[in-house]
Parts: structure tokens; sequence; C-alpha cells
């Protein structure tokens, strides 16, 4: 019996790379990984559906639940997780020095949809007292300008956002003090280059992010796989197969963490590191499944509703297949 062809877009992780070398095979499938950043694999297949599989933002897929036909199915597997107080950057001239300052401010945001600054936006609004409707956002291109959202926004008439210019970038307006602050997921470059002029907000973000998992137990969840609804149709097997084949990829890597003969990973104090971060969040310390990430998934999809993404309020059995819901030994 042939197998199933399927193409999976995803970036190069830890946690998937067994996929990626063929050393794990999803039972009945023939798949071809594809390696992309993510901004490429989630564009092509929000627009265009290009692959059978794919890893995919958390925000963009809740948001297309609510498109009719559903144009995807999710597993609960999140090869991207991120602590994203780090990620808040601020003028250093903007007279920003702690949280409840940002009200009122600037912000940019790549993309007002995007995962990391939906975390941000309600971790903000939860634990420091910033409502969401209280500052007014710019997005657009971080590093080149023309940065589109990749999906059409419906916004409450209480929440304000503004597309920059299309020749700016919100990397230099934050250099230049045109926006106060920036909400983003990757580091920009004049956090880089700009001499103090951009700094984080929470400078100590370490201690802060390592409160935030002692308070709450989130290690807050990016991205999720999905599949294409009428791939999915057609071989429901196949979402409980691709689940357990990025499953035991990631037990691999857990295994690898915890080799001490020789260092798997180029951080010379690789093995304390793990040993601290099991003491501190225990040996699955990035669990797949709905039952250990229900608290993170619900909380995620409260903000995507509160910011006005959602056009309703989620649970989270509502966005996964439920063949996947079940747990098994092997």
């Amino acid at each position: 019996m042939s197998k199933l062809r399927l193409t999976f877009g995803c970036w190069n992780y830890d946690r998937t790379r067994a996929l990626m070398d063929g050393s794990v095979q999803p039972d009945g499938i023939d798949l071809n990984y594809l390696n992309m950043p993510v901004e490429e694999t989630f564009f092509r297949m929000l627009r265009h559906h290009e692959f059978d599989a794919s890893e995919m933002s958390l925000s963009s897929y809740t948001m297309s639940c609510f498109r009719e036909p559903r144009p995807f199915i999710a597993i609960p597997v999140f090869p991207s997780r991120f602590f994203r107080h780090s990620c808040i950057y601020v003028n250093a001239d903007s007279g920003i020095e702690k949280p409840q300052d940002l009200i009122g401010k600037r912000i940019g945001n790549p993309e007002y949809q995007m995962t990391a600054p939906v975390w941000i936006r309600g971790i903000l609004s939860d634990h420091y007292g910033v409502p969401v409707d209280s500052v007014t956002y710019y997005t657009g291109g971080e590093e080149e300008p023309n940065r589109p959202e990749k999906l059409k926004l419906d916004l409450p008439s209480n929440i304000r956002v503004e597309q920059i210019g299309p020749d700016k970038t919100l990397s230099q307006m934050l250099l230049d003090g045109e926006i106060d602050a920036l909400y983003t997921a990757r580091m920009p470059s004049s956090f880089v280059n700009g001499q103090r002029r951009v700094k984080r907000l929470f400078e100590n973000y370490i201690d802060v992010e390592r409160q935030y998992f002692r308070d709450t137990k989130m290690f807050p969840i990016m991205h999720t796989v999905v599949l294409r609804r009428e791939v999915y149709e057609a071989n429901r097997w196949a979402a409980q197969s691709l689940y357990k084949a990025l499953i035991e990829s990631q037990r691999r890597t857990y295994a690898d963490l915890n080799e001490t003969a020789a260092l798997k990973s180029m951080l010379p104090w690789l093995n304390a590191h793990v040993e601290e971060t099991r003491k501190e969040m225990g040996d699955d310390f990035w669990p797949y499944g709905l039952d250990k990430n229900r608290e993170n998934l619900r909380t995620f999809l409260r903000y995507s509703y509160e910011q006005g993404l959602s056009k309703r309020l989620l649970e989270p059995a509502e966005i996964f297949a439920p063949e996947t819901f079940e747990s098994f030994k092997i």
C-alpha cells in the first residue's frame, strides 16, 4: 500500500529535526519537510495554502477559524514558545521607565495580529494595568518597508491601528522617536546598533519572565502545526500520525539535552541550564498535547477575543483535531 505524500513547511528546530533528516517517519506518510523561516511559511500557507501541513502562527490560525469554510485544522504541537517580556523595546527618550508609562504612547507592531504582540498586549493588560485600547498601534515592516497584515483586520472602534508610511520601518522610527515603543518577535537592529537610544522595557527580563512562569505556570505558545482542511478530511488518521511523529522527534531532543558525555549544542553550560530549567519548569518543560496546555491556550484565546481578533471566545478543544486528544502508550 502506497504512503500518503505530504509536504510540511517548518523551520529547522531541534525538536522537529528528526522529521527533517528522516530519522523519524510518520506512520503511513511520505513526508517532504520544507525548511523555511517562519515568515515565508506563514505567508505562503495563509495566502495560497501551498503546503499540506505547516508550522503556523497561533494568532493567524485562530483568526482563520472564523473563515468559512475553515481552511485548516491544528494538532496540539507547539514548535515555538517564547517568554515575550524581553521583546518590548522603548526609545530611551520616550519617558517610558515602567509598563504603565506605555499608556497613551505610540506603539509599533509589525502586524497587529502577530502572535508575539498579542501575548505582550495581553500580559501588559493582565499583569501591569495597561489596557489594550490605551495606546495607538503602528504597523508595518520592522527592517524592510511595506509589510502588510497577512490577514485582513476587522477591529472594534476603540482599538486604533495605523499603517506606517511606505518608506518607513519600525526599527528606524523607534530609533528616531517617531514611535515610543515596539512589541515584536525579532530584535530590532536599532536596539543592536542604536548606541543605547533603544532599550528593553524590562532590562532584567530573565528575572521578570521567571517570576511570570512562577505566577502563571505558562510558557507562552507562539506557533502550532496545521493541516489543510481538505487533506485532513480525506485522511483523518494523518493528524494522529503526524502528531505521534512530532512527539517522538521532540522526545529525542529531550534526550540530547540530557546527554553529558558530549555537548550536542554549542552552549558551554548547557547541562547546567537544562538542570535549572527542569528544576524550575519540570521535566516536560515544552509540553505538547491539549491537556497540558489548556490554560495556556485558554489565556491566548481570551487575548485574541479581547483584542478584537476573534469574533467570539473560542475554547481550546474547538481548534484541534479530536483524533489527537487521547493519550496512549507505545
